[in-house]
């Protein structure tokens, strides 16, 4: 979801959430373009009024991306709006204030429609994650940096997972054991530090020396995205 409003984000993220979807936010339009680009999301809900770069740029910028469906929200409600939208390549667009049951189903109708837009083309989109050189194809179980296949074992490929859809944020140590390990955290259980630590022997270092993989003292773990890698 890109929207500056916080609090809009926060109740749809959260609404959503509790109707299966796994939502990210960002809150203008520029990290809306990266995030659209980055391969991981099936969908972009974009406002229109947004700072840095407005969600028509957005748009405009991110059309041309394959299998990735967007809706349009937009305060203003107006009708050139909704049609510059769906000409630029909005797949919908819904006025606010919307009702949250209305954004469910425009959703999965959009989610529908892409699906079988690519059955009819022969392509099936693969759950392929990109974050800077390593690229994650999850559906074929294989993780590659810089092109070079990365061999992974099931768990360690499952922790990447987690780790790479949360790029930026940070996992604690708990939520990893309990996702990864499906059992109670025990803080004495040094299993996911162990597992961090062969990843980050499998996949290197960034480019520019940095981790990939960063620790945050005493809470958990996060991947840092290339911009945001420092020694």
């Amino acid at each position: 979801m890109v929207d500056d409003d916080l609090e809009l984000c926060s109740q749809v993220t959260q609404y959503l959430g509790d109707e299966g979807f796994k939502v990210d936010a960002v809150y203008d339009g520029e990290q809306g373009v990266e995030c659209a680009r980055s391969g991981i999301y099936e969908l972009v809900v974009l406002d229109v009024m947004l700072p840095r770069l407005s969600g028509f740029d957005v748009l405009r910028r991110i059309s041309g991306e394959p299998h990735r469906a967007v809706l349009m929200l937009s305060a203003r409600g107006e009708d050139i709006d909704k049609i510059v939208g769906l000409q630029i390549g909005a797949d919908d667009y819904l006025p606010k204030p919307f009702n949250p049951h209305e954004l469910v189903a425009r959703i999965r109708a959009i989610l529908r429609r892409t699906c079988q837009r690519s059955l009819k083309s022969g392509i099936l989109a693969h759950d392929v994650i990109v974050i800077g050189d390593v690229e994650m194809d999850k559906d074929a179980w294989k993780v590659r940096r810089s092109g070079i296949i990365v061999e992974l074992t099931a768990f360690e490929l499952n922790l990447l997972e987690l780790l790479m859809r949360a790029a930026g944020r940070v996992l604690t140590r708990e939520k990893l054991a309990r996702l990864i390990l499906q059992c109670q955290f025990d803080p004495y259980d040094r299993s996911i530090d162990t597992h961090v630590s062969n990843l980050r022997k499998k996949l290197g270092r960034q480019p520019d020396g940095s981790e990939r993989i960063k620790s945050v003292r005493g809470v958990g773990y996060v991947y840092a995205r290339p911009r945001e890698s420092d020694s």
